[in-house]
């Protein structure tokens, strides 16, 4: 059985993050990928332009339609937006078996510094889904919003500790927003570091997605949480790296399937003796 993994997040318009972003982590980790939007964004590698959110009701109806005949083995949750979208996918997730990891991701601002999570909603954020996440994946600034360090006072280490306190079964501060590029993961029991290269020269837009998606995906095909945060640690820091900066004028987005990176397999497919290339191209 090919595992099964929903992404309940935001559209991105210019695919470089949200749904499109997760879907392209899915396909590149082996796994079946779902969908359930909760917002469509009018969104480029510049600026958000514009938010709509998904009415709550088709919410919860996206994810019973899939759990229903599909099934899910493990779920990645973005961009919510606001307290009833947040309210609608705790309504969801009862819908799917206790047992199913969850992978959050609190998204709060887009790599262009829109805002994506209304400040009056993140309580609902903390009550209503961090306690029900086997790993929730914040970047620093958006662990100090949540533990309420505003002043960025506690260390790497403390700050692990008091996000993992409001619930979640493992916590991966990623490492994006500071120097030395390492993420930190902690369970309670554990605290790792995981270190990594920083790619000046890369494309990061969507890395956030990518990561917290690979990390669901692995989960899916059985991986224990710190394989599973040690693949996306990798993944993405793979994706960044060959990231394609000539996309659009702000930063790039991300590039886990290797697009770049394989011109030798399109210029096969152009080729007339190819095997039904005429069928492909048609």
């Amino acid at each position: 059985m090919i595992p099964r993994v929903l992404s309940i997040a935001g559209s991105d318009s210019g695919a470089g993050a949200g749904i499109q972003a997760d879907l392209k982590a899915f396909a590149a980790c082996g796994v079946h990928g779902m969908t359930a939007i909760t917002a469509i964004t009018a969104q480029n590698t510049v600026d958000v332009i514009a938010v709509h959110p998904v009415p709550p009701d088709v919410i919860v109806a996206q994810v019973r339609a899939v759990a229903d005949d599909i099934g899910v083995d493990a779920v990645k949750i973005g961009m919510l937006g606001d307290r009833p979208t947040i309210e609608a996918v705790a309504e969801a997730l009862t819908y799917l078996p206790e047992s199913t990891p969850i992978v959050l991701d609190p998204v709060m601002v887009a790599e262009s510094g829109a805002v994506l999570l209304a400040p009056e909603a993140r309580q609902a954020l903390i009550e209503n889904l961090l306690p029900r996440a086997a790993v929730l994946t914040p970047n620093v600034p958006e662990a100090r919003t949540l533990v309420g360090d505003a002043e960025g006072d506690l260390d790497i280490e403390t700050l692990a500790r008091r996000v993992h306190a409001l619930g979640p079964r493992a916590v991966v501060v990623t490492g994006g927003h500071r120097e030395p590029l390492t993420d930190v993961y902690f369970d309670g029991r554990r605290l790792v570091e995981l270190h990594g290269a920083r790619h000046q020269d890369g494309a990061a837009h969507g890395s956030g997605c990518t990561h917290s998606s690979v990390l669901a995906a692995r989960l899916a095909h059985g991986d224990e949480p710190l394989e599973a945060a040690r693949a996306a640690r990798e993944l993405a820091s793979r994706a960044v790296a060959q990231g394609l900066r000539e996309i659009g004028a702000g930063p790039g987005p991300v590039d886990i399937l290797g697009i770049a990176c394989k011109p030798d397999v399109w210029a096969g497919l152009a080729r007339s003796d190819t095997p039904g290339v005429d069928t492909l191209l048609a």
